[in-house]
């Protein structure tokens, strides 16, 4: 059976202080903010697609009346994301993880030769960045 699904498009984590979130993947990860707004979102792009980080407590809420039709979403405890990082960047973004002291849970070679390392963000969301030969992507 095959999809009509291309990709994705968007990827969610929820952080409750958003200042800290947007330092940390603007600053720290050096993704450019695409939308704010204040109490409930930051948007960033990240390659060819977007990475959105919400504030739960108001993205559960329901939505206003006259509002876009977003339906309530949130999420408790630490989320997940994996970053596409081509193996001749790997040592760059690990160096730029470690200027920044962001503590590296994780730096291994996976049975197929792919590269991950493991991190955290300020929300305590798990990251990752990993070459896309982990899923035979390259």
């Amino acid at each position: 059976m095959s999809s009509e699904l291309e990709g994705i498009l968007e990827t969610a984590l929820y952080a409750s202080d958003l200042e800290a979130a947007e330092a940390f993947y603007g600053d720290v990860l050096g993704l450019d903010v695409v939308i704010r707004q204040e109490g409930r979102h930051v948007f960033f792009r990240c390659g060819t697609g977007i990475l959105l980080i919400f504030d739960p407590a108001a993205t559960i809420q329901p939505t206003p009346a006259g509002a876009l039709p977003f339906p309530p979403h949130g999420a408790t405890g630490p989320g997940h994301a994996c970053f596409r990082v081509s193996r001749d960047k790997m040592d760059s973004v690990l160096a730029r993880l470690e200027a920044a002291g962001v503590a590296i849970e994780a730096d291994f070679h996976w049975p197929n030769g792919a590269r991950s390392i493991y991190f955290r963000d300020p929300a305590g969301n798990s990251l990752e960045c990993a070459e896309p030969r982990l899923w035979n992507l390259e």
